[in-house]
């Protein structure tokens, strides 16, 4: 059975771990219903094998320049076989639009220790991804990584998060820094008592900032994964926001629903499925078509069990290469 439980870095600014000139790999459009992608390719003025010369925000304004685009988010993502993947979204006029809470106002700071436990965590962590040491164990509702320096830094954070708890759910909610509502959003998951945060952490999946929505769906996935192993444990997690940011503009939050979405529907919850099927599937299905395989496969999985195919079923169409044709099966009664 095909599982996918490790935590995925998505390294999405323009210039970060580029090659000096890089050329483009692959190029996916996503978020066009009306438009064609010829039209947007066109604007675009790139294509696999270009130079990645041009400044995102130059590409974003001539792509909003298009009629019916309400609005396009440019990010390149490195690497396949040394080159970026250019992901293009794209917002049409009318279409359905994911809505943020906010941004919060308030002069707050984090304490000194818990900046500094974090600040050694994403280092650790910036090392494991450059080895491909990514496994992590959810079983006690947050993240326990196999790495032994990602570990050493994560174990500190249960200690941490019950010693400043009311200051992480009063910054997570209230602090202007970005940064201070992202490092809250996951040092909070390790929390003792997930029934008294899961509220706060269900809010910071509607941060306006999106490094504070990964880490919050970080945190529920770990808060899933406990209260699916553990029935009896009264914990009450919601696929919500998982599915509603299916639909954003923004690469970050479809990874992120996306490989949330592949652990709630491991059960086949059906009001969960149904929620998918209304809301998500078609933003689910474009993804699942996706060159980058590591970015295809949550959805794919996802979209699969949603039509009610096994996952035995799904893991022997990946296997055999008949991904396409699994999802034009899909996709015809959808259509209809």
């Amino acid at each position: 059975m095909l599982h996918f439980r490790t935590v995925v870095l998505a390294l999405t600014a323009w210039t970060l771990a580029l090659p000096a000139q890089p050329r483009i790999g692959q190029i996916e459009i996503y978020g066009t219903r009306k438009i064609p992608q010829d039209k947007i390719r066109k604007a675009l003025g790139l294509s696999p094998g270009d130079p990645l010369t041009k400044p995102k925000g130059e590409i974003e304004d001539t792509l909003e320049s298009i009629d019916g685009v309400v609005q396009a988010q440019v990010e390149a993502f490195c690497c396949e076989q040394g080159k970026p993947i250019l992901y293009v979204g794209i917002l049409e006029r009318g279409a359905r639009n994911v809505q943020y809470r906010s941004f919060p106002d308030q002069d707050l700071a984090l304490p000194d220790e818990v900046t500094r436990a974090y600040a050694v965590f994403t280092t650790a962590l910036e090392r494991a991804s450059a080895e491909g040491d990514l496994k992590e164990d959810l079983s006690n509702g947050y993240s326990i990584m196999q790495n032994p320096a990602c570990q050493a830094a994560q174990a500190k954070f249960v200690d941490l998060a019950e010693k400043h708890l009311v200051v992480l759910r009063n910054i997570l909610k209230n602090a202007r820094n970005s940064e201070a509502r992202a490092i809250a959003a996951y040092v909070i998951g390790y929390a003792p008592d997930k029934a008294a945060v899961i509220g706060d952490v269900q809010l910071a999946m509607q941060d306006p900032d999106g490094g504070v929505r990964a880490n919050a769906a970080r945190t529920i996935r770990g808060f899933a994964f406990y209260s699916f192993a553990r029935p009896n444990a009264n914990l009450k997690v919601q696929a919500t926001w998982f599915v509603e940011l299916a639909n954003s503009i923004e690469l970050g939050d479809r990874l992120e629903a996306a490989k949330g979405l592949l652990l709630f529907t491991e059960k086949r919850d059906e009001t969960v499925l149904a929620n998918i099927r209304d809301r998500a599937m078609p933003s689910l299905l474009e993804m699942a078509h996706w060159q980058y395989l590591a970015h295809a496969l949550p959805a794919f999985l996802v979209v699969g069990r949603v039509s009610g195919l096994t996952d035995e079923e799904l893991e022997k169409a990946w296997s055999d290469g008949d991904r396409d044709k699994i999802l034009k099966s899909i996709e015809k009664p959808a259509k209809k």
